[in-house]
């Protein structure tokens, strides 16, 4: 019995062993270039995807924080959450009082407030998030410094700052002004604020300047003291004293630092023709008495 031996098929040629049916090598490619085209068509949809469930994922938990600080006023006689500065967040930590809304103070070092779960949510508001710390974290936030990262650290512990001139202010708002916007009014209760859909209450800050958790600019001065962060597609997420949320992208390429340590070079004027971001934001952080 003589065994049979089969040709290779040529270049170009239909597969052995294949029927009319059979793709030659350049129909073959044809398919693989159209699978390369709709790769590339979907993964942008696939990213945007994964970024719009991120931005849903952080808008709730600044709803949660948002609903942590009403109740919070309800508790406390219509009187906002403490929103002090880093001197004095420190100083009453430190006598073990924790009066803040939140208490880590941040940085760029290894500073144990940055990776404190706990500290950031003793006190304040914490008793009305059920202590989970997450919440005060936007998913999209994974920015540590080159030190940190050496240290093996992934993530810091908060995101989110609330408006300087809503809540108690301590030392700066001792004379029931905020020394910081002195012509301004300081919005010690909720029922203080004239209209509770324009003020906002939580915000999300950039990496740079979201330290102490007290979002504050000069509204006179036409200078960014701390920046909006513009994790999602260029905006960010906020709450209002009303309790609703809102996404604001930011128009100006300077409002839209980029989200690495010491990239906004805070404070800096803002540029010639790029005031709408300050000036919106401005005119809904506080009202004239």
């Amino acid at each position: 019995m003589h065994q049979k031996y089969v040709n290779l098929p040529q270049l170009g040629g239909r597969w052995a062993g294949a029927g009319p049916g059979g793709f030659t090598l350049v129909e073959l490619l044809v398919v693989i270039a159209i699978v390369a085209v709709l790769a590339s068509l979907l993964l942008p949809v696939l990213a945007e995807s994964k970024a719009q469930g991120k931005r849903i994922s952080c808008v709730n938990q600044q709803r949660q924080l948002s609903l942590a600080c009403l109740l919070y006023t309800d508790d406390h006689g219509d009187r906002l959450p403490y929103n002090l500065g880093s001197v004095e967040i420190r100083a009453t930590v430190a006598r073990g009082e924790f009066w803040n809304w939140t208490s880590p103070v941040m940085s760029w070092e290894l500073d144990p407030d940055n990776t404190n779960t706990v500290l950031v949510t003793r006190g304040g508001i914490g008793p009305h998030t059920g202590s989970v710390p997450r919440l005060h974290q936007c998913p999209e936030d994974r920015v540590v410094s080159d030190l940190q990262a050496r240290a093996g650290w992934q993530q810091r512990v908060r995101s989110i700052s609330m408006n300087a001139m809503v809540g108690n202010a301590g030392e700066f708002s001792e004379s029931g002004a905020n020394l910081n916007n002195p012509y301004y009014k300081q919005f010690f209760k909720l029922t203080q604020i004239p209209k509770a859909s324009t003020i906002f209450l939580l915000i999300e800050e950039h990496p740079d300047s979201v330290n102490d958790g007290y979002f504050l600019n000069h509204i006179y001065s036409r200078r960014w003291t701390d920046l909006p962060a513009s994790w999602h597609r260029g905006g960010a997420n906020m709450s209002f004293a009303d309790g609703h949320l809102e996404f604001r992208r930011w128009r100006s390429p300077s409002t839209r630092a980029p989200a690495r340590p010491d990239s906004a070079q805070l404070p800096f004027g803002v540029p010639p023709g790029e005031e709408e971001d300050f000036n919106w934001l401005m005119s809904h952080t506080s009202v004239r008495p």
